[in-house]
This record gives C-alpha cells, sequence and structure tokens, in this order.
C-alpha cells in the first residue's frame, strides 16, 4: 500500500492508503478527523467538504492521488478556537438543529467568502445551494453566511 505525504491543517502528515481511497475516509479513519462527515458518498449532499488548496471540495468523490502536493483543510483546521468568522455567526445566529451538515456548510460558505467577500443575496444561495441540510435550516444559514461576510470585511 502507498504512502503518502500529506499537508492537513497546515501540518505535514504521512499516511499509508490505497491510492483509490476517498479522502474523507482517510481524514476519518486514519488521521481521526471525524468533523467531515459521510452523507451521500457521491457528492451531491455537501457533508463531506473540506478545502483543497484554498477550494471546497467534496472529500467522498476525490483520491489520495488527486491531493498529493496540496493542502488540505477540514473544519478542524478552519480555526483552532471556533474563532473563525463563519463560525462566529454559526454560533451567533444558532445555526444548526442536528448539526450534521453543518461542517460542510461552514467549509463550503469559508471558501465562498474567501472569493466573495461582498456577496448579494442572489451570490449567497447560489453559493450554498448544493450544500443539503436535512433539517431545512436554509433561512439561518443563509443569514449566518450574511453575518459572516460582514464580520470578514
Amino acid at each position: 500500500m502507498p504512502t503518502y505525504q500529506l499537508q492537513v491543517n497546515g501540518k505535514a502528515t504521512t499516511v499509508e492508503a490505497s491510492e483509490d481511497s476517498p479522502v474523507l475516509w482517510v481524514l476519518r479513519d486514519h488521521l481521526n478527523l471525524v468533523g467531515t462527515k459521510y452523507g451521500c458518498g457521491i457528492a451531491q449532499c455537501g457533508s463531506c467538504t473540506i478545502h483543497l488548496d484554498g477550494e471546497a471540495v467534496r472529500s467522498c468523490s476525490i483520491t489520495m492521488t488527486q491531493v498529493v502536493g496540496k493542502s488540505i483543510t477540514t473544519i478542524e483546521g478552519l480555526s483552532e478556537d471556533g474563532s473563525h468568522p463563519v463560525q462566529q455567526a454559526w454560533k451567533e445566529v444558532d445555526v444548526p438543529q442536528c448539526g450534521y451538515c453543518q461542517a460542510g456548510q461552514i467549509m463550503t460558505a469559508s471558501a465562498f467568502l474567501e472569493k466573495n467577500p461582498n456577496p448579494t443575496e442572489e451570490d449567497i444561495k447560489t453559493a450554498m445551494n448544493a450544500n443539503i441540510c436535512r433539517c431545512a435550516a436554509y433561512n439561518r444559514i443563509h443569514k449566518a453566511v450574511t453575518l459572516a461576510a460582514e464580520k470578514m470585511v
């Protein structure tokens, strides 16, 4: 089985995994970074969203060979103390109900706001559209993304 040198949450780490292992399972099972959730396994729900070189990607559908030489950030690496503006906004708005999708929602929102720090209502709807919330907390999610954009200025 191949060994991979990875950059995860700002730290170099080595893992042994098969070439076609989804990054989601390497993060969860090998590195014990369980904030990234398994939802659908086909890159449709967004629960497994991480940042790969700053881009929001679905970790269930990318393999180890696709992340070599790139920087991976999980929800655990967004901020150690929950001080990232998106995380703060999530708390202030009290977004989660069950909370299952929240890591993916936060990772999607933070990558989006890095690229578009002054989004319109429509920009937010479009950016967050591909993340599914089983509890239908979409209005609170939208409100939190709006608040986070204000905090990031």
